[in-house]
């Protein structure tokens, strides 16, 4: 067995998430509340003694991964491929500005994992994407006892990469709900079995 336990820890909350917007990859910054999240979610974190760190390159991903960062003792690697679902013509709109310009479209984004926003990509997309880092993970684990990483990334990402890890069928993806801001998912796997299991979802300490 190689990686056994995963830590998907979403940034605190910042000035777009105050103002109702959708970030994907705009670079948003984390607000005073933001970053008291982040100062109380860290010494939990550093509980699980990870052997890795590894942020979103997103300034709100980055900046909360350098305080759980000096808690735990880890420094962060950075990996574009754990950046927030791109949003396309949606980023930077609130939902009511969506919902008006492209009417019930919030609903099939919402509803249908593969339903892609205008010039942007699907949650199959960033799983697609993502989901290799783990598998690197696995392979740089392999001749290790024991493994535990944690991933600072965002919202979207998180629920779909736990829905990918899991294996479930896509038309279950839409079941998995949304993380608060420096809340975390959780997910191990038995010394004897490779398959991941969900052991926390949308935990936190705020």
């Amino acid at each position: 067995m190689s990686l056994q336990r995963l830590v998907l820890l979403r940034h605190g909350q910042t000035d777009y998430n105050v103002a109702g917007r959708m970030q994907g990859h705009l670079d948003s910054v984390l607000t005073e509340t933001g970053l008291a999240q982040a100062a109380a979610v860290a010494p939990e974190i550093a509980r699980f003694a990870p052997d890795r760190l590894i942020s979103s390159d997103l300034r709100r991903a980055v900046d909360t991964a350098d305080i759980v960062g000096a808690a735990s003792g880890q420094p962060i690697k950075l990996d574009a491929r754990l950046r927030e679902t791109h949003l396309g013509e949606w980023q930077g709109c609130s939902v009511a500005e969506i919902e008006q310009a492209w009417p019930g479209a919030i609903a099939a984004w919402r509803s249908d994992p593969a339903w892609t926003p205008p010039g942007g990509e699907s949650r199959i997309d960033v799983v697609r994407r993502s989901q290799p880092v783990v598998d690197e993970l696995d392979e740089e684990f392999a001749t290790a006892r024991d493994g535990t990483v944690v991933l600072v990334a965002h919202g979207g990402l998180i629920a779909g990469l736990v829905s990918g890890l899991l294996a479930l069928p896509t038309s279950a993806w839409p079941s998995i709900g949304g993380i608060g801001n420096c809340h975390w998912a959780a997910l191990a796997r038995r010394t004897d079995h490779p398959r991941w299991r969900l052991v926390g979802y949308n935990v936190g300490t705020w």
